[in-house]
């Protein structure tokens, strides 16, 4: 067991600058976070869902605005049946160059 001292006692954990970890991709869109990251649940909790994937902002409410809780449950973890859906699709291809950070108004839902 590593020795700890008894001031810090997270003095053994990489401090600041040491810490240089890859920009986890989105689950959605397949671009790199930024700062925002939101943990979504495919499968929403209320059906069920307890896994959670990285994704940005812009990504969720895109998901939430085109999907019931039902549709997504349906869809599950895979993400390719929600490509395929003619709205999701046309943001994925028009937020593919924007900026991690990069945020808009989304429509609301299109039920």
């Amino acid at each position: 067991m590593a020795r700890r001292s008894k001031r810090d006692p997270y003095d053994h954990l990489p401090q600041g600058d040491e810490v240089a970890s890859a920009p986890v991709p989105c689950w959605l869109c397949g671009r790199p976070t930024g700062k925002t990251i939101v943990w979504h649940h495919p499968v929403p909790k209320s059906r069920g869902g307890r896994d959670v994937v990285p994704m940005h902002p812009i990504c969720q409410q895109t998901l939430i605005a085109n999907f019931t809780n039902s549709e997504l449950q349906r869809h599950g973890m895979d993400v390719s049946g929600l490509l395929d859906h003619p709205n999701v699709r046309k943001f994925v291809d028009w937020v593919a160059k924007k900026d991690p950070e990069f945020t808009a108004t989304i429509t609301k839902k299109q039920r």
